[in-house]
Parts: C-alpha cells; sequence; structure tokens
C-alpha cells in the first residue's frame, strides 16, 4: 500500500480524496460542530487541524490508516478514514463524520460504502468494523444503509464528555452482499 498514490475514490456522487492544507476550515468547522465534538469526543485548534491534516500522508505511508476528505459540488462536507488498519488480519475500523448542511442526503452512508469496496478490492481487506454510541441512532442507520450488520453491543467500551457509552458495534464482511 505505502508504495502507491492513496486514490481518490468516486463514492456515487460525492469524491473521496486525500486531505489537503486548504481543507483546514472543513476540519475545524466539522470539529466545532456540537455533534461532531460530542461523538468523536474533540475540537481542535488551527494548529491542531493542521496537524491532523498532516498526520494522514504518514499513516498512509506506515500502512497504519488513510484518510479522506468528503467532497460535494467542490466543498468539503466530511470525512471518512480508516482509523484502525491491520493486514495481517486484513481488518480496518471506518469512521467518519458530515457537516450539518449536508446532513440528510446519504453522504455518509455512500462514502462509506465506496471505501468499504475499495478497501475490499484494493487493499485485500475482508473485515471492515465501525463502533458507535448506541445513544447515535443516526450513525446506526448510516452502518445498516452500507450494510454494516450489527454484531453487538460492547460495554461502557467508550468515554464522552458525558460519561462512559456503550458501543455499538457493526461490520461487513467482504463476502457480505
Amino acid at each position: 500500500m505505502a508504495t502507491l498514490a492513496q486514490p481518490t475514490i468516486d463514492a456515487r456522487g460525492v469524491l473521496l480524496r486525500p486531505w489537503q492544507q486548504s481543507d483546514r476550515s472543513a476540519v475545524l468547522a466539522g470539529y466545532a460542530d456540537p455533534a461532531i465534538q460530542r461523538w468523536h469526543c474533540r475540537s481542535m485548534t488551527d494548529e491542531e487541524a493542521h496537524d491532523w491534516i498532516q498526520s494522514w500522508p504518514g499513516r498512509w505511508r506506515q500502512e497504519t490508516g488513510a484518510g479522506w476528505a468528503v467532497v460535494d459540488a467542490g466543498a468539503v462536507v466530511g470525512q471518512v478514514s480508516l482509523r484502525r488498519l491491520d493486514f495481517r488480519d486484513g481488518v480496518a475500523e471506518v469512521s467518519y463524520w458530515v457537516l450539518p448542511a449536508a446532513r440528510g442526503r446519504r453522504i455518509a452512508p455512500r462514502a462509506l460504502s465506496a471505501v468499504t469496496a475499495w478497501s475490499f478490492a484494493a487493499l485485500g481487506l475482508h473485515r471492515m468494523e465501525l463502533n458507535h454510541s448506541t445513544a447515535n441512532p443516526a450513525s446506526c442507520r448510516v452502518a445498516e444503509a452500507a450494510g454494516f450488520a450489527l454484531e453487538g453491543v460492547k460495554r461502557r467500551e467508550a468515554l464522552h464528555a458525558d460519561g462512559w457509552h456503550d458501543m455499538h458495534m457493526h461490520a461487513r464482511l467482504d463476502t457480505d452482499d
């Protein structure tokens, strides 16, 4: 993977492309959004956004992760990433968010489906996982729309600002329809 350039991926009307420093305002807007802060448990300064964008090429080269800006009509409207990538086990964990103005247009399920299909075909992975708080029904709908089956609940698995949350674990296999 590290010898290949990180690709741009067509996600049925939206584009997934590697992050650029010119995307910093979208990253800041994302992590300033209360809903994204609630589920991703962080905010960012301008310097942190710069470093966050700068970290993705290194993670790609080290084969530990990959991040894409989700672009619609020329504007960054979200992100999708392989947060954890394990080639030995053929597994990746995926995360995503969409800016408020782009919600409700099925952008997240399209981006999630596209990066999943690409990961199976290009990276040879056999399993994609995602985790979200059981208190986040919107993320559950995204996972299900992208074909990720609910496999179970990890009790008190993630610390959020309001305390420990149970987490749904969803997965999709390369053999799933």
